[in-house]
């Protein structure tokens, strides 16, 4: 196997705004050539509310990554999330002319670009369309359906939509920072990608992606995603809940919650204290590590209550074997997986995105907060591979063209940036 192309993820998260540069190796393992962090200004819940700012974040960490990796980045994978992200099922088909051809990706690409076509509630657009299982002449439960003979070609599709305006003001504070959207990419499903493997998804599992705004849900069996949700709350919440709690300012909330917090206050002693600067010469103030442990404890099981509502309504609880695993900047809470397994009664791991990364990738990068970049990066990839074949000739990776679906989705929007972004 040669070395893949190059591929640009871009998580814009709540808190921190995240770039991943890398490609596949020779051996099928991802190898990151460059990264870059900074801090989120203009997202709130995984929504753009400010897309200056944001688009200035999104250039600092573009900058970063392209610096270490001495790649010019010029498309990326965006992961979008936010409380206005739905799924849904939905069924498709078409039929082929002749069983003397094998189906093909080609047939596949028309089978999901049907289902672009779908009419959506106002203000409201697909985001995604994954194929779940094929149907080939009403012989159900095919996962692999090129190769196969067939006329009616038919497959059951999970559908994410979101709302236009969310939509588009990500894809502007994209453009403001002189990039172009590849493709929108639902962060849980990246996410998952990173740190889940192929047993898992077989065996079943929830996917939890704790973040600074939003926690995302990823469920799936027997190999196929069957339920995605976004929670509107996250670590964000958290700290804010310690900054009234304790009577501090949020920096050292945060920095408390990060260093001495735990989601089970029954594992913290009573006399356990720490003390916080005082403002401006004022007196130390000093605070209980269990009364700390209780402030989270509090949020932190609000938080798994929607994620086992959802695992609920998934009509999945009973399938999970695999149970959840827990990943994102959240999931580092000092006995969170304790907590999840209290809470839910389901086999709990915190998910580390070294599962697919080759042997020399930096070690920070196995942290979960960048479970999201990583994943995009295997989803680009992944979709890379499908696309229409293209010219060897072409090898600035950024710069190849969409395939027909996401191109009509994407330039969908285009109409609203040519006047805005110049």
């Amino acid at each position: 196997m040669s070395e893949s192309e190059i591929i640009v993820g871009l998580d814009i998260g709540t808190t921190k705004i995240a770039v991943i540069i890398g490609r596949k190796d020779s051996h099928g393992k991802i190898e990151i050539l460059g990264s870059g962090k900074t801090d989120s200004v203009g997202v709130m819940r995984g929504s753009v509310i400010n897309i200056e700012k944001t688009a200035e974040s999104i250039l600092s960490a573009v900058q970063e990554a392209s610096a270490a990796s001495n790649v010019e980045v010029a498309e990326v994978y965006v992961g979008i999330a936010g409380q206005h992200i739905k799924s849904l099922q939905q069924r498709g088909n078409i039929m082929r002319n002749s069983t003397d051809e094998e189906i093909s990706q080609k047939d596949i690409n028309l089978l999901i670009d049907n289902m672009h076509k779908l009419v959506m509630k106002p203000g409201e657009e697909i985001i995604d369309v994954i194929p779940q299982e094929y149907i080939i002449d009403n012989e159900p439960g095919i996962k692999q359906a090129i190769g196969m003979s067939g006329i009616c070609l038919e497959a059951n599709f999970h559908i994410i939509t979101g709302q236009i305006a969310s939509i588009k003001n990500i894809i502007r504070s994209v453009k403001k920072a002189n990039l172009e959207v590849k493709d929108l990419i639902l962060e849980p499903l990246a996410s998952a990608e990173a740190v889940l493997d192929e047993k898992e998804k077989e065996a079943g599992v929830a996917l939890v992606d704790i973040g600074g705004g939003t926690t995302d849900i990823a469920i799936f069996q027997d190999g196929i995603i069957r339920h995605t949700a976004v929670i509107p709350l996250g670590g964000n919440i958290i700290t804010e809940d310690v900054k009234e709690g304790c009577s501090i300012i949020k920096s050292q909330a945060e920095a408390l919650k990060v260093k001495f917090g735990s989601a089970l206050a029954s594992e913290n002693k009573e006399e356990e204290i720490v003390a916080i600067p005082g403002l401006r010469g004022r007196q130390p103030k000093e605070i209980s590590l269990r009364n700390l442990a209780n402030i989270i404890q509090a949020r932190m099981e609000e938080i798994l209550e929607h994620v086992m509502y959802e695992i609920k309504s998934s009509g999945y609880e009973k399938k999970l074997i695999a149970g959840i695993v827990l990943t994102g900047g959240g999931s580092m809470l000092k006995h969170i997986a304790l907590l999840s397994e209290f809470m839910t009664g389901l086999d709990t791991r915190i998910g580390y995105p070294n599962e697919h990364l080759s042997n020399n990738s930096a070690e920070h990068l196995s942290h979960p907060i960048y479970a999201t970049g990583v994943g995009l990066v295997i989803k680009g990839l992944e979709r890379t591979e499908k696309e229409p074949e293209k010219d060897v000739k072409d090898k600035k990776s950024t710069k190849k063209p969409k395939s027909e679906n996401n191109v009509r989705f994407l330039d969908k929007f285009k109409k609203f940036f040519d006047e805005d972004v110049k």
